[in-house]
């Protein structure tokens, strides 16, 4: 039996579904016979972390702190390993623009896309720029910010009326964000969990954006897995989601989210390295549908992190 804490909640604007992820994540762990130690991460951590001096951490805390490698550097100088990936891919996966400039330079397809600051907009006109994006992008242009989760910030800008309240909705959550060739299709998610994809994962959401609503509210959103697609679909997406994994130095687990166009084509958004655990969650339905289930899929995370430990390699 191992002394196992769950990192959860936090004050990022995922704390609630955090918290989902960690009680399920909790509850399978008392099933498994481990030493349960649920934490509400707060200024105490490193306190609380050393005063309990865990096996190992399990981490579900979404959102930045969480997925950008704060959390992930403190458990590194406090020589406790954890589940998912380390600091750097961490780092590279909760920066949508970082990321995408990674694929690109890789020749992975991701929609075009420009990302411009706050201190761009306010204090270097980038604002005059716009004509040129909307030339460059075409409408529709999805705005997001470049650091948030869940769909967190995001609009759709159907024309160039709509551009200002995207972007100050955007900038509201993030001094970064992110403005990408919107591209009509079918909303995919492939995990990849020990260097092998999993099954497709399609999300039918009730309107058009899968959006935080469509992706928390049980009923507002369809899944099926595996999703219906062509053999040969299935197949790259599933190759791509482990060549971003690999790319952007991911371990563990990740969840790819992709969009697949009309014509079969298939485009990389971005890339989770803490994907949710909770009743809606994609990864759980994806090891579901490869036979894993729930519980198989939180001890193996666990022992992947004691094993590291066990080795002597970084947490």
């Amino acid at each position: 039996m191992s002394v196992v804490a769950v990192l959860k909640g936090g004050r990022s604007l995922e704390r609630e579904v955090s918290l989902r992820s960690g009680a399920r994540v909790e509850d399978a762990l008392k099933r498994l016979g481990h030493d349960v130690r649920g934490i509400d991460v707060d200024h105490d951590l490193v306190r609380t972390l050393r005063d309990l001096r865990p096996d190992v951490c399990f981490l579900a805390l979404h959102g930045r702190d969480g997925e950008d490698g704060t959390v992930q550097e403190l458990l590194e100088i406090l020589g406790l390993p954890y589940t998912g990936s380390g600091v750097s891919a961490c780092i590279r996966c909760s920066d949508k623009v970082l990321a995408k400039h990674h694929m690109l330079d890789a020749g992975l397809p991701t929609p075009d896309f420009v990302a411009f600051t706050e201190t761009a907009f306010k204090q270097l006109g980038a604002a005059e720029a716009l004509g040129e994006i909307e030339v460059r992008l075409g409408f529709p242009i999805v705005v997001k910010p470049a650091d948030q989760g869940s769909a967190l910030g995001l609009r759709i800008a159907h024309g160039v009326a709509d551009v200002p309240a995207a972007l100050v909705a955007a900038f509201s959550y993030s001094g970064k964000v992110l403005l990408e060739r919107h591209v009509a299709g079918r909303d995919l998610a492939v995990s990849v969990l020990d260097g092998e994809a999993l099954p497709v994962v399609e999300a039918v959401p009730e309107g058009d954006v899968y959006d935080f609503d469509a992706r928390y509210e049980i009923g507002r959103t369809a899944f099926v897995c595996p999703a219906d697609l062509p053999v040969e679909v299935t197949t790259r997406a599933q190759e791509l989601a482990v060549a971003v994994h690999d790319l952007l130095g991911c371990r563990d687990v990740s969840r790819v989210d992709l969009l697949c166009d009309a014509d079969g084509g298939l485009h990389v958004l971005e890339v989770n390295v803490i994907p949710g655990m909770t009743d809606t969650s994609l990864l759980p339905q994806a090891a579901d549908a490869a036979g894993i289930g729930f519980d198989e899929l939180i001890e193996r995370l666990v022992r992947r992190a004691l094993e590291r430990s066990a080795a002597g390699r970084p947490a």
